[in-house]
């Protein structure tokens, strides 16, 4: 409509490839709810009635015609966008019964158009899963369905540089949530509680029991309740991995590319030249197989620099010219022929989780925080920014924004002081799943929200430095 400004404009939500669940729409038992934005059209200070009346009594009834009642719409659309939702929920039980953390159907096209666009690489080489790693599920819609089914433990995706390692793993990560039709990664799904880790230099840690990875620092600092305001690559990735146990991850996921050298490996030579008791560092390769025997937690790491991960490895995957084969026996062979050095490992315990809310404000209460986001990047609660960049399955700036809602019900609404961390996100996540967004958002749901992984509100309370 016609208004000076952005007066005059009629939006809701744009969505991309993965389906989340958003404030835009709202299904209930009885109703539908859709929420939108609508700027009144004014010239200056004065509302232009006229316009306004466009707005509530043509466009509005159109794009509710065109949009939502039935008999407009492609019905066979309709039917196959419920059917691919019901498959993909399927797969999601199905994994749990077969004990399986990840899914990835074969013809599946994984390579994105470009790094800024989710669209699938039309010319991309379609997935097709090793013989011995091939799994058949039926669903109700499409029946039977074959691809790849990662079974739990510990697996690795090798191969040379630009083969496609990354491109398999960023498929599995985005796994964590459904995808419309045509996007090429429909039917890959996994764990859903899945965490991407990775180092992130200068980042906040508090409290955070780090000691199966670090111990034995020089200047004798407690690493049980570790605490620093600018860690290190290696110390932010180690406080990532015990975070996300809290958060009750089943599966870890890394890129060598993105994680502190120090903290995954230390090679034979190494060890011989820096003895054990002169580093700090436990690599996460000594307590990995720990974590999944000892823990139920799962690792799919993509790693092409040091071999001494296939001693650990239940499955090795190699991206040959981006197609997957399982060499697992053939490594395991070669690694029988020449015997890992055996080194002493410090006893292994699975980390505590006591830590307590935050309370760092001035009058020891948070109380009206105002709330600002900047996309995908950052959150700020008045003048406290959580850096969210390295947040990789955040995937829509409104989850960003719905964060932002959740991270202050939490700091405003736990007047209870020894409230632990953990309670306050479980109990923030009850409560959005009882009501909806109503308690969070005051005095009105806003248009522009979209629901966050209980992992992710978890990430964003450990990165508020408060």
């Amino acid at each position: 409509a016609k208004g000076s400004g952005k007066s005059g404009l009629l939006s809701i939500s744009r969505c991309g490839q993965r389906v989340l669940e958003r404030s835009a729409c709202q299904l209930t038992k009885d109703s539908l709810i859709l929420r939108f934005h609508a700027g009144f059209p004014a010239s200056g200070r004065t509302i232009r009635a006229g316009e306004l009346e466009k707005i509530l009594f043509d466009f509005l009834p159109v794009c509710i015609e065109r949009s939502c009642i039935y008999s407009r719409l492609d019905k066979k659309a309709v039917e196959e966008a419920v059917f691919l939702a019901e498959d993909q929920e399927e797969i999601r039980r199905l994994l749990k019964q077969e004990g399986l953390v990840a899914f990835v159907a074969n013809d599946s096209l994984l390579p994105r158009k470009s790094g800024v666009s989710q669209l699938p690489l039309t010319e991309g080489i379609p997935f097709t899963a090793p013989a011995s790693l091939e799994k058949t599920l039926n669903l109700p819609h499409k029946g039977a369905i074959t691809g790849m089914g990662i079974p739990k433990g510990v697996t690795l995706i090798v191969g040379g540089g630009y083969h496609g390692k990354s491109t398999l793993l960023g498929a599995i990560q985005e796994g964590v949530y459904n995808h419309i039709a045509g996007d090429g990664r429909e039917y890959v799904i996994t764990d859903a509680s899945a965490v991407k880790l990775r180092a992130e230099d200068g980042r906040s840690i508090r409290q955070v029991d780090i000691s199966m990875f670090i111990n034995d620092l020089p200047n004798h600092k407690d690493t049980k309740s570790f605490s620093t305001e600018d860690a290190s690559g290696s110390t932010s990735q180690a406080a990532g991995v015990v975070e996300a146990i809290e958060a009750g991850a089943g599966l870890f996921l890394m890129d060598e590319d993105t994680s502190a050298t120090n903290f995954m490996v230390r090679d034979a030579l190494m060890q011989q030249v820096i003895q054990r008791k002169k580093e700090p560092i436990t690599p996460f390769i000594e307590r990995v197989r720990q974590l999944y025997e000892t823990g139920d937690i799962s690792t799919i790491l993509v790693a092409g620099s040091s071999g001494a991960f296939f001693y650990i490895a239940d499955h090795i995957l190699q991206m040959d010219c981006y197609h997957t084969t399982d060499i697992t026996k053939q490594v395991k062979e070669l690694c029988a022929a020449q015997p890992r050095m055996n080194s002493d490992v410090p006893p292994f315990s699975m980390p505590e989780h006591h830590r307590l809310l935050p309370v760092f404000h001035p009058t020891g209460r948070y109380d009206h925080m105002k709330l600002r986001t900047n996309g995908l990047d950052s959150i700020s609660l008045d003048k406290e920014t959580v850096d969210t960049r390295y947040l990789e399955q955040l995937i829509d700036p409104e989850q960003t924004t719905a964060l932002a809602y959740l991270m202050r019900y939490c700091l405003e609404e736990m007047p209870d002081r020894d409230c632990t961390i953990s309670e306050a996100v479980s109990h923030a996540y009850r409560i959005f799943e009882q009501e909806g967004w109503k308690r969070f958002c005051h005095p009105y749901i806003p248009c522009g929200l979209a629901k966050p992984r209980i992992q992710e509100l978890f990430q964003c309370i450990n990165r508020f430095r408060g």
